[in-house]
């Protein structure tokens, strides 16, 4: 599904975003660090669904909405590529291969529908 996102990368767009969970991971100094779970992110220029779910850490802006299950959430992200998968060049195996993320998000709001 984010074959979407690979249209687009380089460039910053707004995205809205429905907000399911908290969770952890290590980050690559190896201290636990935790992140926010998204679903259902759709691209608001175009109003389509870009991807299934999106993890990102939990940065000052997400924590200042008080976040909980099922609410919606619009901000800005530029889209990146990375590789996903494992790679362990010593017995030569490599099941590494590209995908599409949302970074660097900024101008975060609770999204409100008018009624």
């Amino acid at each position: 599904m984010r074959k979407e996102l690979a249209k687009e990368e380089g460039q910053r767009k707004r995205f809205r975003a429905v907000f399911s969970r908290f969770g952890k991971k290590v980050n690559y100094k190896g201290y636990s660090e935790e992140t926010v779970l998204f679903r259902h992110v759709v691209d608001l220029e175009t109003n389509n669904v870009v991807t299934d779910h999106l993890w990102f850490s939990l940065t000052k802006g997400f924590e200042k909405l008080n976040l909980s299950e099922g609410m919606q959430v619009e901000f800005d992200a530029r889209v990146k590529s990375y590789t996903k998968g494992y790679v362990n060049t010593r017995y030569k195996i490599d099941k590494s291969k590209e995908d599409y993320k949302l970074s660097n998000p900024t101008r975060i709001v609770r999204y409100h529908q008018n009624d």
